[in-house]
């Protein structure tokens, strides 16, 4: 006989394999299997069961191999049973607060194990496993059923690291998923749910029908965010960073945050604001950033990330912030800022952005040592039922992208809430990784408070209005175990509204509402810039000697290691076209970066390809051949330099962007860039150019230095790969709010990346950046021009006789050479070619000068080689009067940037320009 074969077929195999792995080392299995072996000597000849059965039964008989059987199966079975639970108690949880579950089967029913009341009373081995001890069936189920399904559902077994899933089975064997809070802390949690009750309360009395997104129906957040900010501080967490949707915004930044509530009643009351300098925005929009003292008396930074309306976007700033933070101050301990997503139920599960960050979290270049997301889970977005939001079983599920736990708990469960906050931060705390909370709540009025949900939801709005809210539940609970009576919660709630009326009437007495800076203190050594600001030189030259020691060390690779005979050629060329004194935008930018991180400022870089760039032209990481590490020279300057950060990005736009944009945001003082793979490619992330990069000044009086480069220029590689769109981002342009430049010349790119360091205020600055002209022999610049110059908002045309011309053209970018070559061609003297780098703000001035100065011109051409329904046409007509009467040479109007045939391409781009020098080969008929 088989020693295995009282184990039926399907599992004898499985069966053995695990017990011969046992034999040879009982740590290399599960301890639920360890536990289960430890028990049984399947080794002997007897098959017999120490302590189990007796020798006699066993030995040489029928009867006892018969025994042997049922009694191993069946402990066998009951592990079966704790793995069901283990893996699918969290579908049979008592987490809806509000209506039933989903129906889900097979269940966790004893006869799907093959097990029966029969044995509810026999006593299983099983029972070690979770560290319930040897206990009979009946017993080891209601183990199982406390902690797996109450009020918090567990998913974890899918996680592919042993040790991450041991600990979640060892906390959960000593029931450590059962909230265990002495007197004082569940006193300590009604007050802060009083707190997120009557605030609601309070507001829903004061503005009747105004919009608030109130918390109601999910204010057990308040009293986790406060239980986590308390626990976190015993893990020296220093800073939080907190990124939510409107949802409960107010509670949360009264209640937690600090925020006064005068100041919210004084928005609620539409005062005007303090400063003529910003609009500002809708009072659940804006940030907060205050500093907290824990009750261990450690002091805690909590920022709360201002955002738009539209969902999720504002978690891939957080990251970026949380990221720029821990560079900064706690490289040695990132784990010390803590990221804080708070979700909808509705926009997690619809909103592709969540994918993105999701993927982010362990790449090195935007990992930030796990993010606690929580979902506020409405069971509802706006109007639309969850069966129709969602094909995923849970909202939660994109957690499984990154094997991720997430814990479901019952928003009415409050000390359930707490608890499973708690536990999350202790896993992202030991595994610095990302962790989800579904909490389970409904929503009271609806979307916002002037809706009515009964039209869509009748059923389900019929039930909320029943509902008594979770602090009523909670004291109720409180007053049956005897830690309080009645009159305790009266009076928590008449001292809370008291100090609520106080904070009204003081209120009442203000004229203006005043906006709190977000992150001010990473901000107190910058001003506000208004367009004549802009407008004034900065001052970026730098001394040849830095020119020279950044040149040395990039030119230079480490002689004890191999690297590919081209790059090595590459490298060296640096140093040859500084000799030379022909630096061409490569190293306009090397000069940049190296000479900033000279003094001191770090720099980052991200994007699809940086690292090499798109077309091959950066090379800022050298891999060497055999080994592939990778060498980064900028890094290599000086002991007390900056430090040079540099990451291929993921295959995103949008979640990269608003990564980098919170970067800036964090980080005034580090040169922060995004370049996009080609600059078409930009509008993936729309709504970070919309809602944050355009118009966070002005909304939430916020500053952002970032750099977007953008490779934009006609050289016949079809509609996808032309235009970086310019046209949208110059229509953005509004009185101070963004630089936006299309430099032809690598001294006019080293000094506007300087500049955006060098200048006292930030600015985002949008740079249209070459493809063809990274290796033109024409784009050079010499060394004393890097040294000594500025930026040129106007490069006006040296090459030509002033008296001579007869047509003054203006062109920006690219198309400059192009027509420049034509010219010399043609051997045309008569026509000037007058370079406008910086297209916003626009130097209106400088332009002016330029016509007087050509009063021999008999006309002035606007050229270039978009479409006229793109590129700066129109923006030109915007901002300078006189253009009105420029004659304008583009591409007819198109639907598409460019024609995807590069024949037609090429015919296109001719006839533009010819008609540039011969006005009669009108080519838009």
């Amino acid at each position: 006989m088989d020693k295995y074969s009282f184990l039926n077929a399907a599992h004898s195999a499985y069966f053995a394999d695990l017990y011969d792995q046992y034999l040879q080392n009982p740590d290399s299995v599960e301890p639920s299997w360890r536990a289960f072996f430890q028990g049984y000597d399947f080794g002997s000849e007897s098959f017999g069961i120490t302590d189990k059965v007796e020798t006699e039964q066993v030995m040489g008989t029928d009867v006892s191999c018969e025994h042997v059987s049922i009694s191993v199966t069946k402990e066998f079975q009951v592990l079966q049973l704790i793995d069901g639970y283990r893996n699918r108690g969290h579908l049979f949880t008592k987490t809806n607060p509000v209506r039933d579950r989903r129906t889900y089967s097979p269940t966790l029913a004893i006869e799907n194990f093959g097990l029966s009341e029969s044995d509810l009373d026999t006593t299983f081995n099983a029972g070690d496993t979770i560290g319930s001890g040897v206990k009979t069936l009946r017993a080891i189920i209601k183990h199982l059923d406390n902690i797996y399904c109450h009020s918090i559902g567990v998913e974890y077994m899918y996680i592919r690291k042993p040790e991450e899933i041991k600990w979640f089975q060892e906390k959960l064997s000593i029931n450590d998923n059962l909230p265990n809070f002495d007197a004082d802390q569940k006193k300590h949690i009604l007050k802060k749910l009083n707190e997120a009750v009557s605030f609601e309360t309070f507001l829903h009395t004061k503005y009747v029908g105004q919009k608030r997104f109130s918390l109601e129906g999910g204010e057990s957040l308040i009293p986790a965010l406060d239980a986590l900010i308390e626990s976190a501080s015993d893990y020296d967490v220093k800073e939080f960073v907190m990124g939510m949707a409107h949802r409960g915004r107010l509670s949360t930044l009264t209640n937690i945050f600090g925020k006064s509530a005068k100041d919210i009643f004084s928005e609620f009351d539409g005062k005007d604001y303090e400063q003529e300098v910003f609009d500002g925005d809708v009072k659940y929009h804006l940030g907060w950033t205050s500093d907290r003292e824990t009750n261990n008396g450690n002091k805690i930074n909590l920022n709360i990330a201002p955002n738009p309306s539209h969902l999720e976007t504002v978690g891939a700033v957080v990251e970026g912030i949380v990221r720029a933070k821990q560079d900064d101050k706690y490289a040695d301990n990132p784990s010390q800022v803590l990221p804080i997503v708070v979700h909808g139920d509705a926009a997690i599960a619809g909103q592709g952005l969540v994918y993105e960050i999701v993927q982010m979290s362990q790449l090195d270049g935007y990992k930030t040592s796990g993010t606690i997301h929580i979902v506020v889970n409405n069971q509802i977005g706006f109007t639309t039922n969850y069966l129709d939001a969602r094909s995923s079983t849970y909202c939660t599920d994109i957690a499984k992208v990154t094997l991720s736990p997430v814990l479901h708990v019952n928003a009415d469960d409050v000390e359930a809430v707490v608890h499973a906050m708690l536990f999350a931060l202790h896993f992202r705390m030991k595994f610095k990784r990302d962790v989800f909370i579904d909490l389970l709540g409904y929503r009271k009025y609806g979307h916002n408070e002037g809706d009515e949900p009964r039209f869509t939801q009748p059923k389900l709005y019929k039930a909320i209005a029943k509902h008594h809210n979770p602090r009523d539940i909670y004291a109720e609970k409180l007053i049956s175990e005897g830690i309080i009576d009645e009159d305790y919660v009266k009076k928590l709630e008449e001292d809370y509204k008291n100090k609520l009326e106080e904070n009204l009437e003081d209120s009442r007495k203000e004229d203006k509402t005043e906006i709190t800076p977000f992150m001010q203190n990473e901000w107190e050594d910058y001003t506000t810039a208004d367009e004549n600001k802009m407008m004034e030189p900065v001052d970026t030259t730098c001394s040849k000697a830095d020119l020279e020691k950044v040149t040395k060390v990039i030119s230079n690779l480490p002689k004890d290691k191999k690297f590919i005979r081209k790059i090595e050629r590459l490298i060296q060329s640096r140093q040859t076209m500084f000799d030379e004194n022909k630096l061409d935008w490569a190293m306009a930018e090397h000069l940049a970066y190296g000479t900033l991180l000279l003094d001191g400022n770090d720099v980052r870089i991200s994007g699809q390809d940086v690292e090499r760039g798109t077309f091959s032209h950066r090379h800022a990481v050298v891999k060497v051949e055999d080994s592939e590490e990778e060498i980064i020279l900028h890094n290599q300057l000086s002991d007390d330099q900056g430090k040079f950060y540099i990451y291929n990005s993921l295959l995103s736009e949008y979640g990269v962007v608003g990564f980098d944009y919170g970067y800036a945001m964090a980080s005034p003082r580090t040169l922060t860039i995004w370049e996009a793979q080609f600059g078409d490619f930009s509008n993936g992330a729309q709504i970070m150019l919309d809602q944050y990069i355009s118009a966070a000044e002005d909304k939430w009086k916020l500053q952002n230095g970032l750099v977007m480069l953008l490779p934009h220029g006609y050289e016949g590689q079809g509609a996808e790969h032309s235009s970086g769109r310019m046209e949208r981002y110059l229509q953005l342009c509004a009185k101070d709010n963004m630089f936006v430049a299309d430099c032809t010349t690598p001294a006019n790119m080293f000094h506007i990346l300087r500049r955006q360091v060098k200048a006292e205020y930030r600015k985002p600055l949008i740079i249209f950046t070459p493809k063809s002209l990274l290796r033109n022999p024409k784009v050079v610049s010499t060394v004393d021009e890097f040294a000594n110059g500025s930026f040129q908002e106007v490069i006006d045309d040296q090459e030509i006789k002033t008296t001579d011309v007869k047509s003054l053209v203006f062109v920006t970018g690219k198309f400059y050479y192009d027509l420049q070559e034509e010219r010399e061609n043609l051997n045309r003297k008569d026509v000037a070619l007058v370079r406008i780098e910086q297209l916003f703000p626009l130097p209106t001035e400088a332009i002016r000068a330029i016509m007087k100065k050509y009063k021999n011109a008999e006309e002035i051409v606007w050229a270039q080689e978009e479409p006229r329904n793109m590129g700066a046409y129109s923006h030109m007509l915007m901002h300078l009067d006189e253009a009105k009467t420029f004659r304008a040479v583009s591409r007819r109007p198109y639907g598409a940037p460019a024609a995807g045939s590069s024949v037609r391409s090429k015919k296109r781009h001719k006839e533009v320009i010819d008609f540039v020098f011969d006005k009669t080969k009108n080519n838009q008929h």
